[in-house]
């Protein structure tokens, strides 16, 4: 090999330094990564449960009333009044169901609507509500 042939490759050394290089800016980036996405599917929580609430909405503005707990926010889904009012099943970022009753515990003179969060139980501190 002539001098010019080596000076166009890499050594190994050349190689390493930049591996150690990316590993340690990736060192530095990835804590602040961990844990966006949790706070992404709770966004993503805050704006179904917005849609939820406008179609609810509507529901009521054609029917009369709101869908009682024994009907369901998945009665949004059927052609009662002029519906359907969601085009898909509503399920929340963890894949459960949005939780409703109607009339709401917290809400009386409506409905309560809420996801149970990351954990996936009722009354933690996690959970997205429409009360709040």
């Amino acid at each position: 090999m002539n001098a010019r042939d080596r000076r166009l490759g890499f050594t190994l050394i050349e190689l390493m330094i930049v591996v150690i290089i990316i590993a340690a800016l990736a060192a530095m980036v990835a804590p602040s990564l961990i844990g966006r996405s949790d706070e992404a599917k709770d966004k993503i929580a805050q704006g179904d449960l917005a849609s939820l609430d406008t179609a609810l909405k509507l529901y009521r503005l054609d029917t009369g009333a709101y869908p009682t707990t024994e009907q369901g926010i998945d009665s949004l889904l059927t052609t009662t009044g002029k519906g359907p009012y969601l085009e898909r099943k509503p399920l929340d970022p963890w894949g459960r169901k949005y939780q409703y009753r109607c009339p709401g515990t917290h809400r009386p003179s409506s409905y309560d609507l809420f996801s149970m969060g990351r954990d996936g139980k009722d009354g933690t501190t996690d959970d997205i509500r429409n009360w709040e």
